[in-house]
């Protein structure tokens, strides 16, 4: 049977996990390696890292954390957070992480992504989108954590991206961060109906229902959450989880 990818996104803060509500706010989640070796348990099929502060404080996710994550994850793992030269990304391959995720250097310099793609092949190359409304409606690509909006559309910017080379796209819904109330379908559906590379869905998934809907509503490629992941009940106590295989049935015919 036909079964999208389901990927546990984790923040990180320094040296912790964090979890946001519309990029704000980050909560302390716990310890990142700990939460490696749960996903080992439950047998995750891939993990990402991100840094939300990197970009902003104009360094790199750190290579000694990429390290570690890479001496104990039994599974594909990807990061981001500060990544702007081919160096970089490098570093963080040569560390272990099987993929790199590009964001606000991507916004800045779509040319770098062209660049990437040549150098290391486009399947190690992904692009996070971030999307919130602009202030007078219509939704717009951000860069920076949300707080540096591009002028891209989002569809604009997703076709820009896959034809600089990049491998793969994961659609994040600033708005919906953290809400666990559902993906943003639409948005999802116009992005994987606008490109041929795997799109990923990212931002409000809080139930098995919603990562279906993702896949055969929203046509996504794969299944990315947050909170999802990593909380538990309405009071959100902290409890690393992933769905029994089992659990992950979806409809093959979209």
């Amino acid at each position: 049977m036909l079964r999208p990818r389901v990927i546990p996104v984790l923040l990180l803060k320094g040296n912790v996990l964090v979890k946001s509500i519309g990029f704000k706010n980050p909560k302390y989640i716990g310890d990142p390696i700990n939460a490696v070796k749960i996903y080992n348990d439950l047998k995750a099929d891939e993990l990402v890292f991100l840094d939300i502060e990197a970009s902003k404080e104009k360094r790199l996710i750190s290579l000694d954390f990429v390290k570690n994550v890479g001496e104990e994850a039994n599974m594909p793992f990807a990061v981001g957070g500060g990544i702007r030269s081919l160096e970089d990304i490098r570093s963080i391959i040569a560390a272990g992480a099987e993929k790199v995720v590009i964001n606000s250097y991507a916004v800045e310099n779509p040319d770098f992504i062209a660049k990437a793609a040549e150098t290391f092949g486009s399947s190690t190359i992904a692009v996070c989108i971030d999307v919130k409304k602009k202030l007078f409606g219509g939704l717009q690509t951000w860069s920076m954590a949300g707080t540096k909006a591009s002028g891209y559309s989002p569809v604009e910017f997703a076709k820009l991206m896959e034809e600089k080379g990049a491998g793969e796209l994961i659609i994040q819904s600033i708005e919906k961060d953290g809400e666990m109330n559902g993906y943003d379908l639409e948005l999802i559906k116009q992005i994987s109906a606008a490109v041929t590379i795997p799109v990923i869905a990212l931002g409000g998934a809080g139930t098995m229902q919603h990562l279906k809907d993702g896949f055969e509503k929203g046509f996504a490629n794969g299944l990315a959450g947050g909170s999802m992941f990593v909380y538990q009940g309405t009071k959100r106590g902290v409890l690393i989880s992933y769905p029994e295989k089992e659990e992950m049935t979806f409809d093959e015919h979209r």
